[in-house]
């Protein structure tokens, strides 16, 4: 018998899966390894050789082939077993069915809470029976208090690391068949029985033979068929609702497909590897934030060994504490690490949920569980950034370009509209500040915009919002006041200050300029939630303004810039006069004319003043550090030029002012233009305008 018949034989019945499993043997024959093959019911398919393709394992340094979900297999597959998917459904539909008919006697004869912790567990059995894709669900609707009950919470939470385990004998056979041989001869110690058990699969705690502490994940048995037939009921299901019905216009199989592929790409450990370590490569340098390392000589399709970690879910917040860990500054890591994941890097966490997400003694934050992972585009994350921005900003046609840009909006939309809807229903989310928005309440908001105007959601933006909601359900268990979006936008605001994406420094120049004038108010807000960034580089922004400043890109910018500077100086040069006469005639006994000053320049003024306030606050602000960048500026042939421009400017201000102050004051009464001094007493001598 030779060794791929006896891996294949060495499988029973039940793990022999229907749909895309490999089964395949690590020996080797001659110089170089098996060939891996598809069985479906035990026969070789043609179908699945073609469309199922290979994954590298690095715990075995060859090619082998893993697991990848193609839905025209599946659907080629399932459509000749018509009796197969049907069963299924009725297996979906029945156990809802009787659990809703329970839910409306108990709600007519009167529910307690002996009844509703009953309802609550049955709710939970359901979707333990019903498999992974099911249990998925039920994990995600643990972490919102704002959407269940707490005792369905607590019932739910145990899907996260509670689930029936599956036999030893099954899993210890797993690891012998992964890693070529029996668990005794690799590890020095391993539990038992599981410690742990999961939607794909089990964890036990392990020693290797060099002594560190190890965590042992063995897969389930036959996932794949039972998730590729749900998977292919559910995309039936969205197929038929987006052809019949007409108000739903989102992507809904795009949806399905990027929630199948990724949890396709879970049932394959060496994949869930090089994600942590990649993982790790991108956000192991954030303060307070680990990642545990991945043992690849004993790691493989179906089993993974990784560092062991102590810790305590976030969801424990009063066991956190005893610990002298302070609970809120880990959710505030975990949103840190979270905005990097999904605005600078792109690549994500998928599946945040408390049983991922640990606080270790020492006070870090622990990811774990890299099996869900998936990438955000740049245009995609850049859109997102815009897109927070001008929510912050309460931009609404600049929202509306962005919901273009983000695939929610065709481009050639009408957006006349949805402008004002924008308005009417996000002002009411925000509230009067940042510091009053959450997720859900934008989600919920934007999903009453969705069936009145075209929205359609894109396929990849249901896991980002899946992976926001539940950290943020996480988070308001900590601290129900807590708020995501309040604490992401200092981060936000540091991007938009320090990013040189053009995408990013063209968003910077719209937020800035508004029909040829500058917002001082909006620089002052961005200043001030960037300083709160915990990266932030004063340093940075100085040397990026300046090369963006001196660019072909900053013509607009460095025209807008003069025009700013010299109604600066105008109004400080013309309060510094009126403060000098009026001192003057006070010890003269004298009333002199004040030139009065525009309300907008003294606005502008006043906003320099506070931007002034705002740096010197900043942490790492040194006045030392402006000295080097003089001689760049002094040699700088588009520096002189501006100077030039400054000079004339104000020039022409002053023969203005001498023009209206003094040839035409007989003929013409002064305008008030704003903000003047007030006038002195009428008891006071007066000098006429000639004489001042």
């Amino acid at each position: 018998m030779n060794s791929k018949t006896a891996t294949l034989e060495s499988i029973s019945p039940t793990e022999r899966i229907a749909v895309g499993s490999v089964e395949q043997s690590y020996h080797e024959i001659g110089d170089g390894p098996v060939t891996p093959t598809l069985a479906i019911e035990g026969e070789l398919s043609p179908v699945f050789k073609k469309h199922w393709r290979s994954a590298q394992s690095s715990s075995r340094h060859e090619e082998v082939t893993g697991l990848r979900y193609n839905p025209e297999a599946i659907a080629a597959y399932y459509r000749k077993r018509p009796f197969a998917v049907l069963g299924r459904i009725m297996q979906i539909i029945f156990p809802f069915l009787t659990y809703g008919l329970t839910w409306w006697w108990n709600q007519r004869t009167g529910i307690n809470e002996r009844k509703q912790r009953q309802q609550a567990a049955r709710l939970r059995e359901i979707l333990t029976w019903l498999g992974p894709a099911f249990i998925k669900v039920g994990q995600a609707l643990s972490t919102r208090p704002d959407l269940v009950q707490a005792v369905y919470m607590e019932e739910l939470a145990k899907l996260q690391d509670q689930l029936p385990p599956f036999d030893n004998a099954v899993a210890y056979r797993f690891i012998e068949e992964e890693l070529g041989s029996p668990p005794e001869d690799i590890y020095a110690e391993l539990t038992p029985e599981p410690i742990a058990a999961a939607s794909l699969g089990q964890v036990y705690k392990g020693k290797l033979k060099t002594g560190e502490v190890v965590a042992v994940k063995v897969q389930r048995p036959g996932l794949a068929q039972g998730i590729a037939l749900d998977m292919y009921i559910l995309r039936t299901l969205a197929y038929l609702v987006k052809k019949n019905v007409k108000w739903v216009r989102s992507d809904l199989v795009g949806i399905m497909d990027e929630f199948a592929a990724r949890i396709f790409e879970e049932m394959d450990y060496t994949q869930e590897g090089r994600n942590a370590e990649r993982f790790a490569q991108l956000y192991g340098n954030i303060p307070d934030v680990y990642i545990p390392r991945i043992y690849w000589e004993y790691t493989g399709r179906r089993v993974l060994t990784m560092e062991w970690i102590t810790g305590t879910k976030l969801t424990q917040p009063e066991a956190i504490r005893a610990q002298g860990v302070d609970a809120s500054y880990l959710i505030e890591v975990g949103v840190q690490c979270s905005l990097r994941q999904l605005l600078e890097n792109g690549f994500f966490h998928a599946d945040p949920h408390p049983g991922n997400l640990l606080a270790t003694p020492d006070g870090k934050l622990a990811y774990l569980d890299f099996g869900m992972m998936s990438e955000v585009k740049p245009p995609q994350r850049y859109g997102l950034i815009e897109a927070i921005v001008h929510l912050v900003n309460r931009d609404f046609e600049g929202l509306a370009r962005d919901y273009i840009k983000l695939e929610f909006l065709s481009p050639d939309t009408d957006l006349t509209p949805i402008i004002p809807a924008f308005a009417t229903v996000f002002n009411n989310a925000l509230g009067a500040s940042v510091a009053e928005i959450n997720i859900k309440t934008i989600t919920d908001q934007l999903s009453a915009l969705m069936y009145e105007y075209p929205f359609q959601v894109p396929a990849y933006y249901a896991l980002i919002i899946r992976s926001l909601v539940t950290l943020e359900g996480i988070a308001i268990n900590v601290d129900p006041n807590f708020k995501v979006l309040s604490k992401a936008y200092p981060y936000v605001a540091k991007r938009l200050l320090t990013d040189p994406a053009p995408e990013l420094r063209a968003s910077l120049r719209d937020l800035l300029f508004k029909d040829g004038s500058f917002r001082w108010n909006r620089l002052e807000n961005l200043l001030r939630n960037a300083r709160n960034s915990s990266d932030y580089d004063l340093g940075q922004v100085v040397d990026q303004t300046l090369d963006y400043l001196f660019s072909e890109r900053g013509e607009l910018i460095r025209q807008n810039i003069v025009n700013e500077v010299v109604k600066g100086i105008d109004t400080l040069a013309t309060n510094t006069f009126n403060r000098f006469s009026h001192t003057i005639g006070e010890q003269l006994g004298l009333s002199i004319h004040q030139s009065p000053v525009s309300s907008d320049n003294q606005k502008t003024l006043d906003h320099i003043k506070r931007i002034w306030d705002i740096l010197q606050e900043t942490r790492g602000f040194d006045p030392a550090k402006i000295l080097p960048i003089i001689p760049r500026l002094l040699f700088n042939p588009t520096v002189h030029q501006m100077g030039q421009q400054i000079a004339g400017g104000l020039a022409q201000r002053a023969i203005a002012r001498v023009i209206r102050e003094f040839l035409l004051a007989e003929e013409v009464e002064p305008i008030d233009e704003g903000i003047v001094n007030p006038p002195l007493p009428s008891n006071q001598p007066r000098l006429s305008p000639a004489r001042q």
